[in-house]
């Protein structure tokens, strides 16, 4: 698939603050010459749209970020709205999965809603018995049953609800730190298994593929209950790169793809120069068949902090991506491409991006 995408956040970003600045974004992503966007729905604890399964879940004071609430808005029917007026397609991002929070957060809702998730026994638990946390993201078990239908519910009734044309999970969903699963229901479940407790050593094989295996069967279940409400809708997933993401996060993306349980593919390429961009994506892409690198739209790396590539390294990573049988891309993440008067937005213009597929074929660089 052609992807031309860019990921809207509300971290670090303006884009969602207004009605106004939404829809003057949009317009602006649509005449640099992007076609899909991913905007965040979910992160922090909170919904970035009105939803019934929050509300259900855990009091009408939940329904969506009390940000938007305070404003009257619902800031995804407001992206589906712009979208559509310029032709881009919307593939909500469920940007923080399994993970709840972050611990830099500290505020009363934070609280009240981490004792929520305490009272429900969705916490989930390291080898030490500690509730489980990696780089500072806290996180709900991946591995029970009634975490599993709450996240598949907040994804399945943006579909159902809105107008749009797929949905993302990421590095956070499905995912889940090797160190978890040590709670008392795993523990008991793993043992029915093999006759034995899980062992203490996160990274034992035949742990780490029991775990991932229960994720590959949660996302096999969300692919075909997103196929029966539409079957032209798109399941996008942008995981760590493979090997990384298996023995850190449970995320066995080879056999995802074995299974057809993703229509595209955005493995986060986040590398700050071309060369260690194109070392990882030679890597992943010797782990593709011909039919899967088709549905290859690497994560692309241009702002974070105060972090942001150069348009000569960006094009260039377009050409190699172009060159190598890559049809696309989604830049992380918009902010990027307005900071420095638009730098990086010119050039993605100027170089006629939309048609960048046919250029580098005319020149003899695309096959």
């Amino acid at each position: 698939m052609k992807i031309r995408g860019v990921w809207l956040t509300n971290v670090d970003s303006q884009i969602l603050n207004s009605k106004q600045h939404l829809t003057e974004a949009i317009q602006f992503l649509a005449n640099t010459g992007f076609n899909t966007i991913f905007p965040v729905v979910w992160n922090k604890g909170f919904t970035l749209y009105c939803s019934q399964v929050m509300k259900d879940n855990f009091g009408v004071d939940f329904e969506i970020d009390p940000k938007y609430q305070q404003q009257d808005r619902d800031p995804l029917l407001e992206v589906v709205e712009a979208a559509r007026t310029v032709k881009l397609k919307v593939i909500p991002w469920f940007e923080y999965g399994f993970a709840y929070s972050h611990e830099i957060l500290k505020d009363q809702r934070k609280q009240q809603f981490q004792k929520n998730l305490y009272d429900k026994g969705w916490i989930a638990y390291d080898q030490h018995q500690k509730s489980l946390k990696k780089n500072g993201f806290e996180w709900l078990n991946a591995l029970d049953p009634e975490v599993q239908n709450f996240i598949l519910d907040l994804m399945l009734e943006v579909v159902e609800n809105y107008d749009v044309d797929g949905i993302q999970g990421d590095d956070r969903v499905p995912a889940f730190p090797s160190e978890g699963g040590y709670d008392q229901k795993t523990k008991q479940q793993f043992c029915q298994k093999f006759g034995e407790e899980p062992p203490l050593n996160t990274k034992d094989k035949v742990w780490l593929q029991w775990r991932a295996d229960r994720l590959t069967d949660f996302l096999a279940q969300l692919y075909q209950k997103i196929k029966a409400i539409n079957p032209n809708l798109i399941m996008s997933i942008a995981p760590h790169p493979f090997k990384f993401g298996f023995q850190e996060y449970l995320q066995d993306c080879p056999t995802w793809l074995k299974l057809g349980l993703v229509d595209i593919i955005h493995p986060q390429l986040y590398r700050r120069n071309l060369k260690d961009y194109k070392t990882l994506a030679k890597e992943i892409m010797n782990q593709l068949t011909a039919d899967q690198l088709s549905k290859l739209s690497p994560g692309i790396l241009i702002k974070v902090g105060n972090f942001r590539i150069s348009a000569n390294d960006l094009w260039k990573i377009i050409e190699y991506n172009r060159q190598s049988g890559i049809q696309g891309e989604v830049f992380f993440f918009y902010e990027g491409l307005r900071a420095n008067n638009s730098e990086l937005a010119k050039v993605l213009h100027k170089n006629n991006y939309c048609e960048a597929s046919t250029i580098f074929k005319e020149q003899g660089l695309y096959d």
